[in-house]
Formats: C-alpha cells, sequence, structure tokens
C-alpha cells in the first residue's frame, strides 16, 4: 500500500528549493504523484511532479513531469529539479524511471539525455493512452537507472 511521507516537503540544492504544493493520490489511471513549485533565489520559476510507480500510461507519460516558465528557460533549473526528485523515487523503491517528451521537444530531449538516461524508442502514442488526443506528436522514449 502506497503511502506519501512529509520528509520530501521542501528539497534543496545551491540556491534551488523545490516546495511541495500538493501530493496527489492514484486515480483511476495514474498514479500517486509529489508535485513541487521549483524556486530559484525564492523566486517561482517552474514546477515539477514525480509519479510513484509505474503502469501502461507510465511509458507514454513518464515518471517526472516539469515545466520552466519562459523568461527561465536555458539555465538548467528542469535537469537540476529532475536530480532532486531522484531520492523520493529511490525513498518509494524505484530503481529506475522512464522519462518521455514530444519528439520535437529539444528542450526536455537535452535536459532527459544530460541526465544520462538510456533513449529506447520513438513512438506513437497509442488510442489507450489515457491523454491520447488525436495529432498527438510521437513520444521519445527514456529510461533513468536510479
Amino acid at each position: 500500500m502506497f503511502s506519501f511521507t512529509d520528509r520530501f516537503d521542501r528539497l534543496t540544492s545551491g540556491p534551488m528549493t523545490l516546495q511541495i504544493i500538493e501530493k496527489v493520490p492514484a486515480g483511476p489511471d495514474g498514479l500517486p504523484f509529489y508535485f513541487y513549485d521549483i524556486l530559484t533565489g525564492g523566486q517561482p520559476v517552474g514546477k515539477i511532479s514525480i509519479r510513484v510507480g509505474g503502469n501502461f500510461h507510465t511509458y507514454y507519460n513518464g515518471n517526472i513531469g516539469y515545466e520552466v516558465d519562459g523568461p527561465h528557460r536555458g539555465h538548467g533549473y528542469a535537469q537540476a529539479a529532475c536530480r532532486m526528485v531522484l531520492p523520493v523515487a529511490r525513498y518509494h523503491g524505484m530503481t529506475a524511471l522512464y522519462l518521455t517528451c514530444a519528439e520535437g521537444n529539444i528542450a526536455s530531449r537535452r535536459t532527459i539525455e544530460h541526465l544520462g538516461a538510456e533513449f529506447l524508442e520513438t513512438c506513437p502514442v497509442p488510442r489507450e493512452y489515457f491523454a491520447w488526443r488525436e495529432g498527438m506528436e510521437r513520444q521519445r522514449i527514456y529510461r533513468l537507472a536510479i
């Protein structure tokens, strides 16, 4: 049985802090996840989530989701935040994570590759995927051993 912990409500590394926004229980197709603000110098620059566990949808959605606000892109915040949430996954017994991005998302592709993730494939998303939509871009799928 999954149980959230308060141990990771605030994560700090140098000038960057991840501050918990909410802990979301698993939904019908989803996984439980921790959702954070990414702060640098106390100012919000984006958000990151870490989904714990795995299911059919994880392969296409990934275990980590991140977004960096426009004016703050290009500073490595997404990569640093990804590294900061790895202890959350380890705490919950995970030894590897799926990381994904749309085929044309070069910035996310670079972030994932700089983390050292292994490229598995580029593939269309099946209609059975919970977030499928007409015209959805093919996904690049990676696996990161942790």
